[in-house]
């Protein structure tokens, strides 16, 4: 199993990748991780009982575009799998079906109503760390350990 190491302002996230259920979305994950460009970037989208939301590039500093409406630049097509979407769940974001890129969430807590719409592709158990994150709170560096 895949792990990643996502260091934020509010603390480290330890984050175990489903290599097996989402591999297209664990590896387009890890290449972002691994190329520096989850570093810097913002939660730009945090809701209080849902999830915290991350991975634009125009949430960047200096950035031009508006948050939450960015990506590496091409699409990847959604890998729906029986993971349920509960508390730590980390799955993709997407404008509708096959639009994901590099935004990403994390749960805060159950969210049922995302099952079958959404990549889960991992998980965490640092919730004390999660439920600190709000909007415009920074993602440092993210390093995966394979």
């Amino acid at each position: 199993m895949t792990t990643a190491l996502m260091e934020t302002e509010a603390g480290t996230i330890t984050l175990e990748l489903f290599d097996a259920d989402a591999p297209g979305t664990v590896a387009n994950f890890v290449k972002l991780a691994d190329d520096g460009f989850y570093d810097g970037l913002a939660f730009h989208r945090v809701i209080d009982g849902f999830m915290a939301q991350g991975g634009c590039p125009n949430s960047r500093e200096g950035a031009r575009g508006m948050a939450g409406t960015g990506g590496p630049g091409y699409t990847i097509p959604c890998e729906i799998n029986p993971n349920k979407h509960k508390a730590g769940t980390l799955a993709m974001a997407h404008a509708g079906r096959n639009t994901g890129g590099s935004q990403f969430y994390i749960c805060f807590e159950p969210q049922p109503h995302l099952d079958g719409k959404h990549t889960v592709f991992g998980h965490t158990d640092d919730m004390e760390v999660v439920l600190k994150l709000r909007n415009g709170s920074r993602i440092n560096k993210v390093t995966v350990q394979a």
